[in-house]
């Protein structure tokens, strides 16, 4: 038997990061479920055809494991790709879904909920780890059996090409529209796609936030370290709490902003300058203190250093 009969996938090495993800725009065009993975140089290079697949409205999955930056940087973990990742890192107005995971299993659970969140909106999802995520080791369970995915289902993606048969036109797949005014309309469908995945995909989670005074704000590995912040905190007397997004796109906006009513600071925690820390601004629209705090190049901050930036920042 053939690797794809026995498993149902068919795993293949392009000869450039460009080249794989136009073999992604080529295969997920038939209506089967196509992936590729890259560290961020290599992701920067797929971005022209990231933008193609969602002008295409096509479902794909990318995987993007952060290391430092800019250019070739390093191979040490980052999160310094949240503003090529939700803000668009191709050309034209188009968005990603952004799963971040924080573990092992959240890293394996997010490729099954990518896909189906992708096919759900006909649009590219993406999982965006680090460094550190990507080379843990710990624990996972298998929630459910795995089934190949075999064939194509027309009747459930008839969208999909698949030439000219009886009782259906060939279907051409393109993101090239040249009258301005039908290119509009496109735009204008796309934007009320995204505007229905904002109302219905938003996901995060919240560690002791229930009496929490302080806020810290992080995803990936910085949202497992700062678990750690909140219960030295909590020795210390400090009330502090952690709300972590897992989806980056759409961002929980509303739950943060419901928060700025009630703390007194808010600290966005990232490897990075200061990304997501923007998202967080624009959320409490000044209704209370956001500041951040990270490390670049490569390092990691320990619990003491989110702390101690957490005292400096609100005088506590």
């Amino acid at each position: 038997e053939m690797p794809w009969e026995t498993t149902g996938m068919v795993v293949l090495q392009a000869e450039s990061e460009v080249a794989a993800i136009n073999m992604v725009y080529g295969g997920a065009g038939t209506g089967k479920r196509v992936m590729t993975s890259s560290s961020s140089p290599g992701v920067s290079l797929k971005q022209e055809g990231i933008s193609y697949i969602a002008g295409a409205e096509l479902p794909c999955l990318i995987v993007n494991v952060m290391r430092g930056g800019p250019g070739l940087g390093t191979i040490q973990p980052s999160q310094a790709d949240y503003f090529q990742t939700v803000k668009g890192g191709g050309h034209g107005d188009y968005r990603l879904i952004t799963l971040a995971p924080s573990s092992v299993q959240e890293m394996a659970d997010f490729v099954g909920l990518g896909f189906e969140l992708a096919f759900k909106y006909s649009n590219p999802a993406i999982i965006l780890a680090d460094g550190i995520i990507g080379q843990m080791m710990e624990k996972w369970y298998c929630l459910l059996p795995y089934t190949p995915y075999r064939g194509r289902n027309h009747s459930r993606m008839p969208w999909a090409t698949q030439g000219k048969t009886a009782g259906r036109k060939p279907n051409v797949i393109t993101s090239l529209e040249l009258d301005p005014a039908k290119m509009e309309e496109n735009n204008i469908r796309f934007q009320a796609k995204y505007r229905k995945i904002e109302e219905n995909e938003v996901r995060y989670e919240e560690f002791q936030c229930e009496d929490a005074e302080y806020l810290l704000i992080a995803f990936g590995s910085s949202a497992r370290i700062c678990q750690k912040v909140v219960e030295i905190a909590r020795a210390e007397g400090i009330k502090l709490g952690l709300l972590r997004p897992i989806t980056l796109w759409p961002f929980p906006t509303k739950a943060i902003a419901a928060y700025a009513e009630k703390v007194k600071g808010m600290l966005s925690v990232e490897l990075n300058a200061g990304q997501m820390v923007e998202d967080v601004r624009l959320a409490v629209n000044g209704k209370v203190k956001v500041e951040h705090f990270g490390r670049l190049g490569g390092i990691v901050f320990t619990p003491d250093e989110v702390l101690n930036a957490l005292k400096k920042n609100f005088e506590l």
